[in-house]
């Protein structure tokens, strides 16, 4: 894939985690099918409040801005989106997501391992960039170095020590708290790790000094989130894989306004963050994912619902062909999985098709496997 766009860095992958197990049945309705209202009798979205996507489907009323951006083609909706044997817990399911390992515990991020054959060489410390404390698994990879952002505003790897010498003394002298020749590999980590976050840093903080745009972000964390993206992305630094998450969205009580809440915040951002790249000439080099790591039950537990499978993922960008994608689950109870919407797809085809289609990686080392793919980007 060649270069594109402003940034002259090729094409961006944005990826957002719906943490906690987005209720797909909530957020894609089945609003003229019987049986969605007859199993969430209190649970449920009233059917002249859906937005309408087809005679059958329709988004939750809280996501206006993504329908704007389905109308105006630039939405693709994966439905029935899951693995084989979906394990309800968070954590492990999330690990699967994450690794794109569903049969063992998997050793490396799908995002950290295509860093790597992106920049092999670890050329740029910020080819990929997490918004958000710690680093999410999906990042990570032996060797790949991904900075991980809490504020842009004040992000630094010790800022009160503006003199870089000082900075990297203090590197050295934190480094040998290891000390030992046992553990002398371990202290040289520590010592490069930290001067690639120090780069990082510096280089960061320039960002938001360099930004400027007319779209107003809501103040909320998604929404701040992605105005850093925007703000990273517009610097042209050679970030390519943009991270960042929200949540929860482990409504298993006080839904229906915890639900829209999460949505509105959400849909808000997204719609803010893509107005902003159409802005910035970059909407056409840019595709979001947005994915959580279950949906729930199809049954409400009369004021929330539990964990489930057969979830929704987003796709958005400027070059993404809208449109529904994988088969929506039955909601018959002969088709049912124990209560849950059936998966009808697998989670890896949409992370080869992003892979293969958009950055022009082989997927099937990455994904642990050859995967179907879908057409929501043209090859």
């Amino acid at each position: 894939m060649g270069t594109n766009g402003k940034n002259g860095n090729g094409r961006n992958v944005v990826v957002v985690q719906l943490s906690g197990g987005n209720d797909a049945l909530n957020t894609v309705i089945p609003y003229t099918n019987g049986l969605y209202y007859q199993f969430r009798p209190q649970v449920n979205i009233a059917e002249d409040r859906v937005l309408p996507l087809d005679d059958n489907l329709g988004l939750n009323p809280s996501m206006a801005a993504m329908k704007g951006l389905w109308d105006d083609g630039k939405l693709a909706i994966v439905n029935g989106i899951g693995y084989p044997n979906p394990n309800r817990s968070h954590f492990r399911s999330m690990d699967v997501w994450h690794t794109a390992e569903s049969e063992k515990i998997g050793e490396e991020g799908w995002l950290g391992k295509a860093i790597r054959d992106m920049d092999p060489n670890s050329e740029n410390v910020l080819t990929g960039v997490n918004f958000g404390r710690g680093l999410p698994r999906s990042l990570y990879a032996k060797g790949v170095p991904v900075a991980s952002v809490g504020d842009l505003n004040t992000y630094g790897l010790f800022p009160d020590i503006e003199d870089e010498k000082l900075r990297t003394f203090a590197l050295e002298a934190f480094s040998k708290m290891y000390g030992g020749e046992a553990r002398d590999n371990v202290a040289q980590f520590i010592r490069q790790t930290g001067i690639d976050a120090l780069k990082g840093a510096d280089i960061l903080r320039s960002a938001p000094q360099q930004y400027s745009s007319s779209i107003e972000y809501a103040d909320n964390p998604i929404a701040q989130n992605m105005k850093a993206i925007a703000q990273v992305m517009t610097a042209d630094l050679g970030t390519r894989v943009y991270y960042t998450l929200h949540g929860s969205f482990d409504t298993h009580a006080g839904e229906l306004s915890a639900h829209s809440k999460l949505w509105d915040d959400v849909s808000g951002a997204i719609g803010d963050f893509m107005d902003d790249l159409e802005e910035q000439g970059l909407a056409d080099d840019t595709v979001v994912l947005m994915y959580s790591e279950f949906g729930r039950r199809i049954r409400d537990n009369g004021a929330g619902t539990d964990h489930g499978s057969g979830g929704t993922a987003f796709v958005v960008g400027g070059a993404v062909r809208g449109g529904l994608y994988g088969e929506f689950p039955s909601l018959d109870e002969d088709k049912q999985l124990e209560g849950d919407m059936h998966f009808n797809n697998d989670f890896r085809s949409t992370y080869s098709t992003i892979l293969d289609r958009w950055l022009g990686l082989d997927p099937v080392p990455i994904t642990n496997g050859a995967y179907e793919q879908f057409d929501f980007i043209a090859k």
